[in-house]
């Protein structure tokens, strides 16, 4: 008898069906699995004999074949086993066919029958609920699936539940998600944050536009400390951005147990990270960690020391908003639209300026570390800020700083501001921010009075910026503009958005 059941195949965030096909007819006993399978879907035989063992079922002294198709698809991963042994089960007549004609199946098995969480089940619910099929799935994953919508879900521990629930004599429960808004958990505050009220401010126009930033200044000056607050007065996920966010977590296998990613993803790779594990790919083309910092921050620590082609490589996803694994079958995509905040020394030494702990090299210890950083992907920083050694004064004082609840109530306001002007331009899309203005978007509201024109075209005349760059300095004055509710940009606006545009890091 041919039985057939449905699961998926993954290729970046896109979902394909895949036909399993189970046959069994006469022959020397063997059991086959064909079309494209990896070494995780070959050792699926395994698994299933053996879970089928613990249930009392054993598998016929016959010729066993499982077609995956379609047959030219590279098929990945151990979420095959469930809809293998589902198959197989129709085949034997354990099941009927009609039972699992309206599901997508995915899971893995353990010898003992029970069924392991495996990844991608949000995407494969969603593609469920486009198909108006149902899913079942692990039971730890059940409230996962959930998010996609009401469609039916089967949520089983193990195989003998699922053989019990259409048997009619067991029940599974249909599982429920909600979004319901949590909290910040992290406690991280910037009124832990001496002094720097230069580099505060810059992370609140960071904030407020979604600008990249590049923190250049001594060790221990607070660059991290910096960075890593930043989540902290950043707005919260909408709906769209958390399922968006938690697809490709759920793909990478790095989802947690609460489900739905609701707070905005900071990431933040070791310098010594691969490209691959940076951009994305591996034998099995997995989102890297730009894909992972979607919605969210990516921060780069010691950004020289990053090697030069991975660096580089950051260059295209930040215009595109997109990651894409180049293979020679396939071109694989993951959404990358994430915030870049980067920081370095001046030097290697660090001390480049300090005219008391500089090493003997200056200038060209300076120059030879910056070199690493190309123009090209200089240019892709909206902000680039010289953090200061903290003072004394500074260290000694026992008031704290603004917290973050003020700075991201007025980055809210802010962005409140942008969208009120956005519909007075008729600009109905509100996920545009003042970083990913396009050129026509540019003209269209970031207009300045007479003389504020004047200086920014004196200043890209004097300094020979790129249209690159005269594009981000009016993006970061909107900005600024915004965070003054001011529909004009201004000399005010504009002089304090060139201040941060620095055009050259090799003089003291």
């Amino acid at each position: 008898m041919l039985a057939k059941v449905s699961t998926v195949a993954f290729q970046g965030v896109q979902v394909q069906l895949v036909n399993v096909q189970v046959q069994i007819s006469a022959g020397l006993p063997a059991f086959t699995i064909v079309g494209l399978p990896d070494k995780a879907v070959a050792e699926s035989r395994e698994r299933v004999r053996a879970s089928f063992l613990s249930i009392g079922l054993d598998l016929p002294a016959k010729k066993i074949t499982v077609n995956l198709a379609p047959a030219d698809l590279q098929k990945e991963g151990s979420h095959y086993d469930l809809p293998i042994a589902m198959g197989l089960m129709v085949s034997l007549g354990v099941l009927s066919s009609d039972d699992l004609d309206n599901y997508l199946i995915l899971g893995e098995l353990g010898l003992d029958g029970s069924i392991t969480k495996v990844s991608g089940i949000l995407p494969t619910a969603i593609e469920a609920y486009a198909q108006g099929k149902g899913i079942i799935c692990p039971d730890a994953c059940g409230k996962e699936a959930a998010w996609a919508g009401d469609i039916p879900i089967l949520a089983a521990a193990n195989l003998l539940n699922l053989v019990n629930h259409f048997k009619g004599t067991q029940v599974l429960a249909q599982p429920h998600s909600e979004f319901r808004p949590i909290e910040q958990t992290t406690t991280l505050d910037y009124k832990d944050v001496k002094g720097q009220i230069i580099a505060k401010r810059a992370m609140e126009i960071a904030a407020t536009g979604s600008h990249n930033v590049l923190m250049i200044g001594p060790p221990g000056a607070g660059k991290s400390m910096l960075a890593a607050r930043l989540p902290s007065i950043l707005p919260s996920l909408s709906v769209h951005e958390a399922l968006e966010t938690t697809i490709i977590h759920s793909l990478s296998g790095q989802l947690n147990e609460v489900g739905l990613v609701q707070e905005r993803p900071f990431r933040d790779p070791h310098h010594s990270a691969s490209l691959a594990s940076l951009i994305g790919g591996g034998l099995k083309a997995k989102p890297g960690e730009i894909s992972l910092a979607h919605h969210g921050v990516l921060f780069l620590d010691e950004l020289p020391e990053f090697s030069r082609a991975t660096v580089e490589s950051l260059r295209q996803p930040l215009e595109s908003g997109r990651a894409v694994i180049a293979r020679a079958n396939a071109h694989i995509s993951y959404p990358a639209d994430f915030q870049l905040i980067a920081a370095m020394n001046p030097c290697r030494c660090g001390y480049f300026g300090d005219a008391e702990r500089q090493c003997h090299r200056v200038p060209r210890c300076a120059q030879d570390y910056q070199s690493k950083i190309s123009g090209p992907m200089m240019d892709r920083f909206d902000i680039i800020l010289d953090v200061s050694e903290v003072k004394a004064t500074d260290l000694f004082d026992k008031n704290e700083g603004e917290p973050s609840a003020k700075i991201a109530a007025r980055v809210n306001q802010a962005r409140a501001f942008r969208l009120q002007m956005n519909r007075k331009f008729k600009i109905n899309n509100p996920a545009i921010k003042n970083a990913s203005l396009s050129p026509d978007l540019i003209q269209e509201i970031c207009k300045m009075d007479g003389k504020a024109e004047i200086i920014l075209r004196k200043s890209v005349e004097n300094f020979r910026l790129s249209g690159r760059s005269y594009h981000r300095i009016l993006r970061v004055a909107r900005t600024i503009a915004d965070l003054a509710y001011s529909e004009i940009i201004t000399t005010t606006h504009l002089a304090e958005a060139l201040g941060y545009r620095k055009v050259s890091i090799t003089s003291p």
